[in-house]
């Protein structure tokens, strides 16, 4: 048997061990419960305080300033037309990678379009950040979570997006990657977009964009053309409210197009644009009061000059009155007309109505003007009837909006306007009022008769050039036919150009390819789709008041004269 001492040292060893136990026990759960509440903070931290973007890249490996997406872009009526969505990108940091190779090989199953060894050189540097594929869809995003490779994150980044693709892709243009403009509005306004909350307002009607590109297509599919420009311009405002250049491209991924759809042909083109300068030729004449209605010139004979020869396409081989020389659209009776105003008259319109500087619209691609220098008696000739001075479509639909408006040249505008520039004043109203009766004679009974839209009281002029070639020279096929009209004449209100490069002949065009025949029929049917949109609501041509305004008397062969309009 224990004897009692024995007893008593053995029951406080007991005693000492489960102490022991106990504390040990305690200090087992203390350290446990604190690496629990670690973990829940680490949760909590994670899912509710901060943000769902990965750890955040340094200033050298990301644009830290773009902490918002860039403003949207909206026509004049609202409609969406460019906007910034929030996408993942995705990166990697190759010092947690654990096998580069085999993380590239996975990685491809679920991106194809990435190339297996260039990642796996990339997911294998030295770095600690390298960029794998930005802007990824949700699906790819999810795909890729699934594999579950070390090293991958993500980060979430603004992508630019544009509802509607190529309808407005000269216009808007497109940004990079990193969201920065690059062309078009989106370059002009990049300041403004990416720091802006509120859209930016277009002057575009994107239902009369659409009319127009598609008007546009049809006559470049149907003449074969390589290309084309239509524009409609507020001649009240200066507003564009539509402008298409053919081919384009989808403003989504423009980086893959072709350098000649990224080519805007309706601002950064210049060309001679033909008999369409007759407009301002005439206009200035008249100004000038070198011409009046009634007078006259004698187109019998061609004109020589050097070894050079101008006649006319369509030649009457008569006097013609100055109304009879813009509806048959004589060079020789233009050309005279010239003459009479002088080389330095001339020079001093044609800067007044900005024809030789860069038009005032807010777009990165402006084409400057290309304009005779020293500028000779033989530019005055040619300059009179679209030959020898290059401007863009743009610069020729302005110009033709102070023709018609009552002689005010405003700065065209993308924008939106509520108060247009008061502008400034390029000829009378006398002479803008002859000019719309003139305009309107060509259509009616001239040879812009294909250019007419029932109940609109369209006017304008056609153009046929050829396109220089090399060594000074013309190319004698390659034309660049074109049609200005404005409308409704008796108080206009638009005005609407189409031109087409180097459209070929047809069966039904009788194998011309000229101005009247390739791009008149589509200023008829964009006026007539486009005026009700417009708000223009369509008028009786045979009413009195109309008949009184437009009214012009045109002399026939025979002595006689005709009332026309």
């Amino acid at each position: 048997m224990r004897t009692r001492s024995e007893t008593v040292r053995l029951e406080g060893h007991a005693k000492q061990a489960i102490e022991t136990g106990r504390n040990r026990l305690i200090l087992a759960g203390c350290l446990i419960g604190l690496a629990f509440v670690a973990v829940s903070a680490r949760v909590v931290e994670l899912s509710a305080l901060r943000n769902h973007s990965e750890p955040a890249l340094s200033a050298s490996s990301v644009d830290t300033t773009l902490t918002v997406g860039r403003a949207d872009i909206v026509d004049r009526n609202g409609l969406l037309v460019a906007t910034s969505l929030r996408t993942p990108s995705l990166y990697a940091d190759p010092k947690e990678v654990l096998d580069a190779e085999d993380a590239a090989f996975r990685l491809a199953t679920a991106l194809p379009d990435i190339n297996p060894a260039e990642t796996a050189a990339k997911l294998a540097s030295d770095r600690r950040f390298v960029w794998l594929k930005r802007n990824l869809t949700p699906r790819e995003q999810q795909q890729i979570n699934s594999l579950g490779i070390p090293g991958l994150h993500f980060f979430d980044e603004w992508k630019r997006v544009y509802p509607q693709g190529s309808l407005t892709a000269h216009v808007v243009g497109f940004t990079d990657i990193d969201d920065r403009g690059i062309s078009g509005v989106e370059r002009s306004f990049d300041d403004v977009l990416r720091g802006g909350r509120e859209p930016l307002r277009l002057a575009l009607d994107l239902r009369v964009q659409h009319i127009v590109r598609q008007e546009l297509a049809q006559q470049i599919a149907t003449f074969e053309a390589i290309g084309g420009a239509g524009v409609i311009v507020d001649v009240n405002t200066g507003e564009t409210i539509a402008m298409v250049s053919l081919p384009d491209f989808d403003s989504n991924v423009a980086g893959q197009m072709d350098p000649d759809a990224l080519f805007n042909r309706a601002t950064l083109g210049v060309y001679e644009m033909g008999s369409t300068f007759k407009i301002f030729n005439t206009a200035m004449a008249l100004e000038a009061g070198t011409a009046t209605m009634r007078s006259g010139y004698d187109a019998t004979n061609p004109i020589k000059i050097s070894r050079f020869t101008i006649s006319d396409y369509h030649a009457k081989r008569r006097w013609l009155s100055v109304p009879e020389i813009f509806k048959y659209s004589s060079n020789i009776g233009s050309v005279k007309m010239a003459i009479d105003v002088g080389t330095e008259g001339q020079r001093a319109f044609m800067a007044k109505l900005g024809m030789l500087r860069e038009t005032a619209l807010e777009l990165p691609e402006l084409g400057r003007p290309m304009v005779p220098n020293p500028w000779r008696p033989i530019n005055t000739m040619t300059i009179a009837f679209g030959h020898g001075l290059s401007v863009s479509p743009m610069h020729l639909a302005a110009g033709v909006a102070a023709m018609v408006n009552g002689g005010i040249r405003r700065p065209l505008t993308i924008l939106e306007t509520d108060t247009p520039s008061p502008g400034e004043r390029i000829i009378s109203e006398r002479t803008s009022h002859d000019m719309r009766r003139l305009m309107r004679l060509v259509v009616d009974d001239g040879t812009g008769r294909k250019a007419d839209a029932e109940g609109y009281i369209v006017g304008g002029k056609t153009g046929t050039a050829e396109k220089v070639g090399g060594r000074g020279g013309y190319r004698r096929k390659a034309l660049m036919s074109s049609f200005v009209a404005a409308f409704p004449m008796q108080k206009p209100r638009y005005v609407v150009l189409v031109m087409v490069d180097e459209p070929k002949g047809t069966k039904e065009s009788h194998g011309y390819a000229t101005g009247g025949w390739v791009a008149a029929p589509a200023i008829s049917r964009i006026i007539a789709r486009s005026a009700p949109l417009l708000g223009v609501a369509p008028v009786d041509p045979e009413a009195p008041e109309i008949r009184r305004d437009l009214m012009i008397e045109v002399p026939v062969e025979g002595g006689k004269r005709l009332a026309s309009f």
